[in-house]
């Protein structure tokens, strides 16, 4: 991969580094980094220690910006649902993945239970897969359901998708 061209000028970080404002680096860096594409708070920490400022630096500025609503774990996570569930996954893998990002557990709550209709989300997807017809069979039914689950889907939405649930005809 080819990097970029230098202008021979420093960047804001490296001449508030230069400067000895740690913490001005730092915000200049992650406002870099959110000027790309929206992070979580604490996928944004990890990123800015990568780039060796120091974690209390990194937790500063993370605050400062939540503060100035230039980032925010719930906006993220509301896209962040959106997206995935646009691309056929389910709720619990995409809170599991929400989690592994490091945003709080009520908001990743929040942002799952006002997203997609995921029982709707689940029969679309087993229809798309499997055609419309409903599984002849139990193996078959254990086949969607295994798709199902591997997309992250919960046991009630499986069972409603495949047709497994007795009150749903």
């Amino acid at each position: 991969m080819r990097g970029r061209r230098s202008s021979g000028r420093p960047t804001r970080a490296q001449a508030a580094e230069a400067r000895g404002d740690a913490a001005g680096a730092a915000r200049a860096a992650a406002i870099a980094l959110l000027a790309r594409r929206d992070f979580a708070g604490g996928e944004l920490i990890e990123r800015l220690r990568a780039q060796a400022f120091d974690a209390a630096t990194a937790a500063a500025v993370v605050i400062e910006l939540t503060r100035q609503g230039l980032m925010s774990d719930e906006r993220y996570a509301q896209n962040y649902v959106a997206y995935r569930a646009g691309r056929g996954q389910g709720p619990m893998r995409i809170a599991a993945e929400l989690r592994r990002h490091g945003v709080a557990a009520e908001v990743v709550e929040a942002a799952v239970s006002g997203g997609a209709d995921w029982g709707a989300l689940a029969l679309r997807l087993c229809r798309a897969r499997f055609g419309p017809r409903p599984p002849a069979s139990w193996s078959e039914k254990a086949r969607r359901a295994r798709f199902l689950q591997y997309r992250g889907f919960s046991s009630d939405h499986i069972r409603a998708a495949t047709g497994a649930d007795p009150d749903v005809d």
